[in-house]
């Protein structure tokens, strides 16, 4: 499925792909992830919070999530995210969303 064009999601930025469930996508340094968007611990979109590096914090209550791997790196969550396999073709980013793995 094809999530967006590379150009536009700049380094460090998030979005929400409307799928069900919704799918977030990241370009971290150049590298683009996708993990499930919305947070284990409260119902709240990853693609509202904020990116550091390969990490996401949650808007609602500041939960962390690797975004290479989707582990919970901080309290609240406890469950770590599905992460999804990505692909660049022809200055597009494609998600496999059969691929989800937790």
């Amino acid at each position: 499925m094809t999530a967006c064009s590379v150009d536009e999601l700049p380094p460090g930025e998030v979005i929400q792909v409307p799928t069900t469930p919704p799918i977030a996508v990241y370009n971290v340094d150049g590298s683009f992830y996708a993990t499930d968007d919305t947070c284990t611990h409260e119902v709240s979109s990853l693609a509202d919070g904020y990116v550091d590096g390969d990490v996401i914090e949650c808007a609602y209550h500041f939960a962390k999530f690797c975004i290479r791997t989707g582990s919970v790196l901080s309290f609240p969550a406890t469950v770590p995210l599905g992460t999804y396999r990505t692909r660049t073709v022809d200055d597009t980013v494609q998600v496999d969303v059969a691929s989800r793995s937790t």
